[in-house]
């Protein structure tokens, strides 16, 4: 049974914080959002950075069904976040799947 309490936000962050492995590919994305940011921001050409891509690309596919949303600047972060949320969550279910084995899952 599901708990109606426990809305699906509240879900990603609590499978992203509670597996190491999800928490060392936020910890990656972030790393990877940040360093497209100051990328971008030091670039005096005038010209689009093509850095950010490469956050784009590590939390994909999420990210990509976002940034097609209007928004700039906020929703390439919006889709980044999002993105590596989903994608921990995603991370933390299949380590849970391999250490639990055959047997039945215990938290729904």
């Amino acid at each position: 049974m599901t708990d109606p309490g426990r809305s699906v936000p509240r879900r990603l962050r609590r499978a992203a914080v509670g597996n190491v492995f999800a928490l060392v590919y936020v910890a990656v994305c972030a790393a990877l959002l940040v360093w497209a940011l100051a990328v971008t921001a030091a670039d005096s050409s005038g010209e689009s950075s093509l850095a950010v891509i490469i956050p784009l690309l590590a939390t994909a596919p999420v990210s990509f069904v976002l940034l097609v949303l209007p928004g700039g600047l906020a929703m390439l972060i919006a889709a980044v976040v999002l993105g590596a949320l989903v994608n921990a969550a995603v991370i933390a279910w299949c380590a849970r799947a391999l250490r639990r084995g055959g047997r039945p899952d215990p938290a729904p």
